[in-house]
């Protein structure tokens, strides 16, 4: 019963389709951005500064075990209350790590803010043109076949990944 639902369901569904006779296209943004200079330009840099960032965090855990390890070594010669004061010294120096780490790789972290700031402009450059491209060609529906969408096949009719970039000034 429920196997005649869906069955019903998808053919209604590809009647609807063709009777309204959509037009359809694909591209791959993914490409598109790669072979544009600025976005490869912004992301170089993008990653120049995660690479210093992670350069930065890697110091900070270094200094963080090596107050460990004078620590360990010192232990047996320290009374209780300067055990425990050392000890939190390490523990605030490793939370204070982490919240670097966090503010510069985290959700709404440096790196983020950044990727917003160069990035962005590009895509929405590149959205503009496919729409815009969409608008003159009549096009109903433009699918990215690089995002985890699910497109699983399209003819090579469909792509109009090469046509975006010609248009974008992209060889």
């Amino acid at each position: 019963m429920l196997r005649n639902l869906i069955y019903s369901l998808v053919v209604v569904l590809f009647a609807g389709v063709a009777a309204n006779a959509q037009k359809i296209a694909v591209v791959d943004v993914t490409n598109i951005l790669d072979n544009l200079d600025e976005y490869l330009l912004a992301q170089d840099k993008l990653d120049k500064l995660a690479a210093e960032w992670n350069q930065d965090i890697a110091k900070e855990y270094d200094k963080i075990k090596s107050m460990y390890n004078k620590y360990q070594a010192e232990q047996v010669l320290l009374s209780e209350d300067l055990k425990v004061r050392r000890e939190e010294e390490i523990v605030q120096k490793e939370k204070q790590v982490r919240e670097l780490q966090r503010a510069k790789f985290g959700p709404e972290g440096e790196l983020f803010l950044r990727r917003q700031e160069l990035v962005s402009p590009i895509q929405e450059k590149v959205f503009n043109e496919i729409e815009s491209f969409a608008s003159e060609k009549g096009i109903d529906i433009m699918l990215d076949k690089s995002s985890s969408t699910g497109l699983l096949f399209t003819s090579e009719d469909f792509d109009k990944t090469e046509t975006i970039k010609r248009r974008l000034g992209i060889r």
